[in-house]
């Protein structure tokens, strides 16, 4: 079944699976403008994992050394839609993101690229929208756009996914407007990005744990 990605920030508040897939608490990022391994390389995948093609649902975080602690790794799956490669992770962020703000030189965007990756930022909140149409990065909290007038701007508007703000709206207005809209926030992103993107997740697989998965270490 393929529907859309609107389907990710519908589990947005859902724990991790602890089975052979994911579907709460994901974290996506999509790129275009270069090839899909190469993206998965810059994230830090590794040449053999890649060649492999094994199945997320198969792939195990490996021990540590007797007395040595286990590697800070965590498991990714990814596939393709149109342009774009579209990487999934439930541990709580987006390797990307990590990597981006810690100026990981293989994964600063560059000239003729896109990204846009969505974190759930379960160990620092809110959730973050991170878009790089080129060379610079605009991020932005879940409810609010980049500011940057972009298209991805006009369709988190048109799906409801900014939300008022102060100065424009007063402080009641804020609150009552999150409390009554909030828990569907990471939806409309979601439905926004998919409505921008073209992108859709075949939340089936991504269950099952049957897109082919890497290893990656968060920066």
């Amino acid at each position: 079944m393929s529907d859309g990605i609107a389907w990710i920030g519908t589990h947005h508040h859902t724990p991790p699976s602890a089975g052979p897939g994911m579907l709460g608490g994901i974290s996506l990022t999509l790129a275009r403008g270069m090839e899909s391994d190469d993206f998965l390389i810059n994230l830090g995948a590794d040449l053999d994992e890649l060649a492999a093609r094994t199945p997320g649902g198969e792939l195990r975080v490996p021990a540590g050394r007797p007395g040595q602690p286990s590697p800070l790794v965590n498991r990714a799956m990814y596939g393709t839609c149109g342009e774009w490669t579209y990487v999934v992770e439930d541990w709580g962020m987006a390797t990307w993101a990590t990597g981006y703000r810690g100026k990981v030189e293989s994964m600063l965007p560059c000239e003729g690229e896109e990204i846009i990756c969505l974190t759930a930022n379960r160990f620092s909140p809110p959730a973050l929208l991170v878009h790089a149409p080129d060379a610079w990065a605009y991020r932005a909290d879940f409810g609010t756009d980049t500011g940057q007038g972009s298209a991805l701007d006009a369709a988190l508007g048109v799906a409801g996914a900014v939300f008022p703000s102060m100065p424009e709206a007063d402080e009641a207005e804020v609150v009552a407007y999150f409390e009554e809209h909030g828990e569907r926030l990471p939806e409309l992103v979601f439905t926004a990005v998919g409505a921008y993107t073209g992108v859709s997740v075949d939340r089936d697989a991504v269950e099952a744990g049957e897109l082919p998965g890497v290893l990656l270490s968060p920066a």
